[in-house]
Order: structure tokens, then C-alpha cells, then sequence
């Protein structure tokens, strides 16, 4: 069951020869999860290969432009492509008047439904088979999100062993008793999954900050998260701007990491006054060492737990 990041944006407030504005993809299990939408997201996505007419979400942080001017684009290129699936789009308040804005002004033709979910409270955005979102405040200018996606547990490893031993015959009832089900035998014996199963192998989880100064909201909702993806839009030398503009220091993020027991923080959100952001990598490097700098179409596998 694969689980990838793809970095299509990773710089702040306007876009570099390298850099494009923000937009972070998930794909898991044939859908693309959209992490806000920068401008020109959707070459971006034409870039990386990600599909237009595939099961989709985008989930906008906060409604400053380098986030969401890529949304009308996106519609677009979608439409033109003849898009059939319904897309989801959640946001804070303001997100559907904006979207209603860019339809009935630009007047282009959407043949696919769009359905639009504005954010008032903390807790589940939304939950799926397999997985939930879920959201926080983020500490930054107007109505700002910080999101997390936390797959749910999968069953244990199955013992078939386990099962021969108990007169468990092969075929539905191992199919059961894999799902969770427990099964009743032909002599009435009754079978339990925890009997054939292992523990059960906690899900992943990706905890994606959006702009944010250092939080204590953000810390608890990227506990324990396989990977953190935080904004870092200054170095220590400009730790003052970064709390006056609502951002956060590399070495602040990396020190949310810490704290949070991540396994893997990446850094995102660079301002285009660092052409080369090895600064701000020594300075996260230095309190979580197992941090990285994302780069455009930067990919990253997130493995599931063996446990």
C-alpha cells in the first residue's frame, strides 16, 4: 500500500527559477491528496505526472495567495481534460466565496462536481475508509489550518498456522478472521481474530503545517507523525521578522520535531532570499538531525510500520 510525498512548491510568497509556490501532493491508493495550491500548481502537477482524473482533495490552509491563486487553474486544467470525478476542496472560511468568485467571473466551464467544505473548528475534516484528516489552528495571520493524515490501524500479521491448528478450513473464514471479523466453526466453536492475528500495526501519519509561528497546537497534532512537513521560512538571524509575520526559523521547526518524536522533518516554505538553503538546513541539522530541505518534485515513500 504505497504512500508518497510529491513537493510541487516549496517556496514562499512569490516563486524562484526553482521554486514554485506552495503545493504539496499525497497519493495514497489512487487518490492525490492536495496540501494548498500555489500558482501554477497544476503544471506543476502536469510536471510530476500526477493524473487530473483521479479520486481528489485539496485541503487549502489559509487564504493568502501563494496558497490558493493556483485553485482557478487547477479547475481549469481539470475541466479541460475532461474530468468526471467529483473533487473536494476544504479551507477556512472564505475559500467558497472565492472559488464562486473565480467560476462566475472567469465563466469557464467546470463538468465535474465541485464540493467545498469551509473549516470552522478544530477536530475531523474529514474520514475515509482507510484514513482521517484532521486539523488545528495555526498561529499566523487571519483564519490558518495546520492538517495531519493518519491512516488508520491495519489488522496484524495472519498466523495461518494458527488457524490450521484451530480447524480454521482455508478460504472465507481466513478472509474474515483478517478483517476482524470472528468466525463460528461447524462443530460451534467460536474463533477470534486476536487468535490468529498479531497486534494490530498502527497507521501513517503526515502532519503538513501550512504558515505557522512555533505552536503548541502544532506539536501535539505532529506527535508521533512518520513525517513533518513545516514551514521554514527564515533563518535565527531573522527569528524576529519570521514572529512579526506569522512564520517560523528553520531551527524552530526542527525544534517542534524534537519534541514531537517525528521520524522525518522536511522543510518547506523558503524564502526566495536563500538561493541556497544550506543555512537553514546546518541550523535544523543541529537539533534534529534527521531533517530535510524540499526541493521541487522532491518525492518521498513513506513505508508502512512492520510492528
Amino acid at each position: 500500500m504505497g504512500l508518497q510525498v510529491v513537493f510541487l512548491g516549496t517556496a514562499a510568497s512569490i516563486p524562484t527559477p526553482n521554486r514554485a509556490l506552495s503545493a504539496i501532493a499525497a497519493k495514497r491508493e489512487g487518490e492525490v491528496i492536495l496540501f494548498d495550491c500555489g500558482e501554477g500548481t497544476q503544471r506543476q502537477m502536469i510536471r510530476a505526472r500526477i493524473g487530473f482524473n483521479r479520486r481528489t482533495k485539496i485541503l487549502i490552509t489559509h487564504m493568502h495567495g501563494d496558497h490558493v491563486l493556483g485553485i482557478p487553474g487547477v479547475l481549469q486544467t481539470m475541466s479541460l481534460l475532461g474530468r468526471d470525478k467529483p473533487l473536494q476542496i476544504f479551507g477556512p472560511p472564505g475559500i467558497r466565496a472565492f472559488i464562486d468568485a473565480v467560476v462566475q467571473t472567469v465563466r469557464f466551464y467546470l463538468g465535474f462536481p465541485v464540493n467545498i467544505h469551509e473549516i470552522t473548528s478544530e477536530g475531523s475534516v474529514c474520514e475515509e475508509r482507510g484514513y482521517e484528516v484532521q486539523s488545528v489552528r495555526a498561529d499566523h495571520p487571519g483564519p490558518a489550518l495546520a492538517y495531519a493524515l493518519t491512516e488508520k490501524p491495519r489488522p496484524g500479521r495472519f498466523h495461518p498456522e494458527r488457524a490450521v491448528s484451530l480447524g480454521v478450513p482455508k478460504g472465507p473464514s481466513w478472509s474474515k478472521l483478517q478483517q476482524g471479523h470472528e468466525i463460528e466453526l461447524a462443530d460451534g466453536r467460536k474463533v477470534k481474530p486476536q487468535q490468529v492475528l498479531d497486534p494490530p500495526r498502527s497507521g501513517r501519519k503526515i502532519v503538513y503545517t501550512g504558515d505557522t509561528r512555533p505552536s503548541e497546537k502544532i506539536l501535539k497534532l505532529a506527535q508521533g507523525a512518520d513525517v513533518l512537513i513545516h514551514e521554514a521560512t527564515f533563518a535565527d538571524d531573522l527569528i524576529e521578522r519570521a514572529a512579526e509575520d506569522g512564520h517560523s526559523t528553520a531551527s524552530q521547526a526542527a525544534t517542534i520535531a524534537g519534541k514531537a518524536g517525528v521520524g522525518l522533518l522536511v522543510l518547506t516554505h523558503i524564502s526566495s532570499r536563500y538561493e541556497d538553503s544550506k543555512l537553514l538546513l546546518e541550523e535544523a541539522r543541529a537539533i534534529f538531525s534527521n531533517t530535510r530541505i524540499a526541493e521541487d518534485f522532491m518525492r518521498i515513500d513513506v513505508p508502512l510500520h512492520r510492528e
